[in-house]
Parts: structure tokens; C-alpha cells; sequence
């Protein structure tokens, strides 16, 4: 393999079991061992003429991650970022020793854990089944009504997913992400195996506090936000 582009998906502690290789872009995946840690490689693609080719771009960052969830389904691993390369066996060898100590701490950090992505997705306030027809001083007084329900309903949603951000925060500490967005809040989880059913528990319970939210739980994956 030296001289070839090797196309890397993850990094993992040496295995002591034999693996299911999972078919990559072109042909199947390899293990390259190093001293202490493997590389998961492929062979025979390189984004570059894929650059012009939009559809086998996507394709390709479909596979590095349908690869990646293969895997992780068997062991531990470090997922690595869309499109990393080495140029040969003897650097990704280099870079493994080099990094050995870092790389077993990120692992070790997520061993036996999975990523959830719990998105809070905002309700909107019921409209009245008859809407108000009326005209004058009462049309007015029915608009003020509802809006002045608007504000008190849109309060108390943003109160919903503080609480409920903070109590997550509390309940995992350091394995919480959150990112903001303007339709909707995503928090990442790292969670162990074992405790799947008992976010599956909270999550109910979550639910039921947060009236004005859909709560959407994702399946487990890779923890990719957490390396």
C-alpha cells in the first residue's frame, strides 16, 4: 500500500476480535495495525475527482458514515473527519505513535458510549376553533387577548427549555452538547450502553414538563461531538 492514497475512517485501540469489515466507496475496508492502535483504511478513492461530481460527493460522505456506524456496531472507535488522508502506510504508522497517547484518552473517554441527539422543536399555539369576527372595541379587545396569550405562551416555552437544558446538564454534566438553532435546539448525549433505557425513561418524563415542545430522540451513533 505504500505510495497509494490511504482514505481513513477511524482510529481504534488494537483489536483483540475479529472484525466484520464493512464494504467502503470502492471495495472493502482495512485494518492497519500500529503498535498500540488501527487505522480503518480504503484504498483506490480520492475526493479529488469527486470534486466536479456533486452526487458521488454526497454518496461518499453517505458511505463514511454508513462505514463509521458499521463499526461502531462491533468496537470502539474514533471517528475521523470527511476526508482524511495519508499518503502512505509508514506516515498514518507515524501518526498513530506519535498521537498514541491522545488518541487512547479520546477513546477511553467514549468507550462504551453512544452519541443520542435529543431536538426540541417548538410548538405553536392552538389558533381558537371560531375566530373572532366581531368589529369595534371588541375586535380590538379580542386581538390584545390573544396576543397578550402569544407573549405568555411564548415565555413559558423559552422557561420549558431552560429548565429542561439545565436539568440535562445536571443529570450528564460534561457529556452535553447544545447547539441553538432558529427552528430548534439540538442537545447531544453521551450515553453509556447500558443506560439507553433509562434516557428513554427521562425522555417521557421530559416530555410530559415541556408541554410546548416536541421532544425528538435520535438513535445512537458514533460519538462524532464528543472527540
Amino acid at each position: 500500500m505504500e505510495g497509494r492514497n490511504l482514505y481513513t475512517y477511524a482510529f481504534l485501540k488494537k483489536p483483540n476480535i475479529l472484525l466484520n469489515l464493512p464494504n467502503g466507496f470502492v471495495t472493502q475496508v482495512l485494518l492497519i495495525d500500529g503498535i498500540e492502535l488501527s487505522a480503518i483504511v480504503e484504498t483506490g478513492i480520492s475526493l479529488e475527482q469527486f470534486q466536479n461530481n456533486d452526487e458521488q460527493l454526497i454518496q461518499m460522505v453517505l458511505c463514511h458514515d454508513r462505514v463509521l456506524r458499521e463499526l461502531f456496531q462491533q468496537i470502539t472507535v474514533l471517528p475521523l473527519r470527511f476526508g482524511t488522508y495519508f499518503d502512505s502506510t509508514q506516515n498514518l504508522l507515524e501518526h498513530l505513535e506519535l498521537h498514541t497517547k491522545e488518541y487512547q484518552n479520546k477513546l477511553e473517554k467514549i468507550n462504551n458510549k453512544a452519541e443520542y441527539n435529543l431536538k426540541l422543536i417548538p410548538r405553536n399555539l392552538e389558533e381558537p376553533e371560531k375566530p373572532f369576527n366581531g368589529v369595534g372595541k371588541d375586535y380590538f379587545l379580542a386581538k390584545k387577548q390573544r396576543y397578550e396569550t402569544q407573549k405568555k405562551f411564548v415565555i413559558a416555552q423559552s422557561d420549558e427549555k431552560s429548565k429542561l437544558i439545565d436539568l440535562i446538564k445536571q443529570i450528564y454534566q460534561s457529556s452535553v452538547i447544545i447547539q441553538h438553532a432558529e427552528e430548534e435546539t439540538q442537545i447531544y448525549i453521551l450515553v453509556n450502553h447500558e443506560d439507553k433505557d433509562l434516557l428513554l425513561e427521562k425522555l417521557c418524563v421530559w416530555q410530559k414538563a415541556c408541554p410546548r415542545w416536541n421532544l425528538i430522540l435520535g438513535e445512537g451513533l458514533p460519538p462524532y461531538h464528543f472527540i
